[in-house]
């Protein structure tokens, strides 16, 4: 689609989601709770992103690590079987793959995380010539003050030597830091994500719209994922807002991932930021309709069929 060897190039986190739905309450000192299911998934917000690109036929990049064990192994497999190319997916001998357990019920959710080899995450790290040979680069996991420099540089090494757009997903600071630094990232960002309570806490209390307008004057674009009531983005001063499509919602792990990779999607076949956010959103509402980040994730006939099946329904 880019004319490069890989459409995106993304380097960020991967692990292994176990995902037990039905839990009310864990079981306390020397008891055991039998359930009904438990099921394994690939996780992490970066492996999820690349997943959903390969299955929607793009050529995306995977960078990122896990260990020498059956979990390593199983992830590369289901990268591969999503047409990601693997080629600088490392095998770490230092960590094991990172583990989340996610404890489901209908009312809300819980976790336990083993990061693994996640915790050797490190974006100076990043393979330039994967970079070089890309026509779009995806970032995750900034953490503010603690790795703010290490974003800088590398954002301008990729303007010095790529001509590649860049999209970049803060994520959640774990911290409450929100750092006011990453004002000085923006201009090396052709797409920024955040979702409504980033953004927000990064603007200091602006609302979503205004927040986007706000980013929108130092970076190429800004689009701001609202769950329930939908998206905006905003470009070159004007806002503009896709509704949500209503869906019977059994798990949001990976969502607002599904939804980067159904806008990045839409912009690199050229699509206006209507489109885009259109793309993004359904993605975004048919990944939750199953288990785990990308279970549900369309392909590009399934995306276009689901759009098509919404339009009639508004129609009738």
């Amino acid at each position: 689609m880019t004319g490069k060897k890989w459409d995106v190039f993304i380097y960020g986190d991967i692990n292994i989601d176990i995902v037990i739905p039905g839990v009310e309450q864990l079981p306390g000192a020397g008891q055991e709770h039998v359930i009904e299911d438990m099921s394994v998934y690939p996780g992490g917000g970066a492996a999820l992103f690349s997943l959903g690109l390969g299955k929607l036929g793009l050529t995306p990049a995977f960078q990122g690590s896990v260990g020498a064990d059956c979990h390593g192994t199983w992830l590369r497999e289901e990268l591969m079987r999503s047409h990601v190319d693997c080629t600088f997916l490392r095998t770490s001998l230092k960590s094991k793959t990172g583990i989340s357990l996610s404890f489901t019920n209908e009312k809300d959710r819980s976790f336990l995380t083993y990061r693994g080899t996640n915790e050797e995450w490190n974006l100076e790290e990043i393979d330039f010539d994967g970079v070089k040979n890309s026509g779009h680069i995806h970032l995750t996991s900034y953490a503010g003050s603690r790795n703010h420099h290490s974003f800088k540089k590398v954002l301008k090494k990729i303007r010095e030597i790529s001509s590649a757009t860049v999209s970049f997903d803060v994520g959640w600071d774990e911290t409450g830091e929100w750092y006011e630094g990453i004002y000085e990232l923006l201009p090396f960002i052709d797409i920024l994500f955040m979702n409504e309570a980033e953004a927000v806490h990064y603007t200091r209390g602006l609302s979503a719209k205004e927040a986007a307008l706000e980013f929108s004057k130092h970076c190429a674009m800004a689009v701001i994922k609202l769950g329930k009531k939908g998206s905006i983005g905003a470009k070159d001063g004007t806002l503009t807002q896709s509704g949500p499509y209503t869906v019977n919602a059994v798990d949001t792990t990976g969502a607002g991932d599904s939804f980067n990779a159904g806008f990045v999607y839409g912009f690199l076949k050229g699509d206006t930021m209507k489109q885009c956010l259109i793309l993004a959103n359904a993605c975004g509402a048919m990944s939750v309709t199953a288990y785990g980040g990308n279970t549900a994730f369309p392909s590009n006939e399934e995306l276009y069929h689901f759009l098509k099946l919404q339009n009639e329904r508004q129609e009738g």
